[in-house]
């Protein structure tokens, strides 16, 4: 399914303020068979936020960018534009949570060059990393005291989808990944806390291959608007065969089409 939508972005939110909707990729590249659904001038972060109203910054998980970075994509974006950033493997991959407070400062100190257009910090774990109590709750404790702002994590081992896990992020008002493809059971729900829902799709069958189905896509259109969290977000993570841009651009036109109005 091929869409072009044209380039209008807006805050797609529903009927009666419900939900306001965030539909983007992992990252802000333009394959050249999608170009036609952007403006021809300008970066990137100003073709692609055109049209989206968000991204999710993966490349901070590989390598750091200075402040100035950040400062300069949030002045390229419109002003209702959000970036969501994912932590470093430093502090998730490589230390596994434990003493990351100097990884922390380093980090914290970069993303707020996006100042007001910061959206969540995604804390993406290691499959085979379970909860360990006294280590990942004092981590997630810890940034929570540090950020005002919304945070979401994608667990990716069994130990972590407990109902004392689940208390645990809804008290530290920590939103949990819906993935698809699922982890383990479970993992394609949002979390019970409705500050915020955050959907991560990374492409099935062929994890960050695959497109979606049209069928797949329509009901997660239907799911996103229906879902009564203050705030929704879909990422698209397929991004290996530049499938992502047109589920997303598909996305945005369907949600767009479920009565859905442009934000005051």
């Amino acid at each position: 399914m091929q869409v072009n939508p044209g380039t209008d972005q807006m805050t797609y939110r529903a009927p009666q303020g419900r939900a306001t909707v965030r539909i983007g990729t992992a990252a802000w590249s333009i394959p050249k068979e999608h170009a036609s659904a952007f403006p021809a001038a300008g970066s990137h972060p100003e073709r692609y936020s055109a049209v989206f109203n968000a991204v999710e910054i993966n490349s901070s998980f590989y390598r750091p960018h200075r402040t100035a970075t950040y400062e300069r994509w949030a002045a390229s974006v419109p002003e209702d534009f959000h970036f969501a950033v994912k932590a470093p493997r430093a502090i998730t991959h490589e230390r596994r949570l434990r003493d990351v407070s100097d990884l922390l400062d380093r980090f914290l100190s970069e993303v707020k060059g996006l100042g007001r257009k910061l959206g969540p910090l995604l804390i993406q774990l290691p499959p085979r990393l379970g909860f360990l109590a006294g280590v990942a709750d004092c981590f997630l404790s810890e940034l929570r005291t540090r950020i005002e702002g919304s945070i979401v994590c994608e667990p990716r081992h069994a130990s972590w989808f407990t109902p004392e896990v689940e208390a645990l992020l809804a008290e530290l008002r920590i939103a949990r990944v819906a993935a698809d493809p699922a982890p383990v059971s479970g993992a394609d729900q949002p979390s019970s806390w409705r500050g915020l829902a955050y959907y991560r799709l990374h492409g099935s069958p062929r994890i960050y291959y695959s497109a979606y189905s049209a069928e797949y896509l329509a009901a997660n259109a239907e799911r996103l608007v229906c879902d009564a969290a203050a705030e929704v977000w879909c990422i698209f993570d397929n991004t290996a065969a530049f499938a992502a841009t047109n589920d997303a651009l598909a996305t945005k036109a369907l949600v767009q089409g479920k009565r859905i109005e442009p934000a005051s």
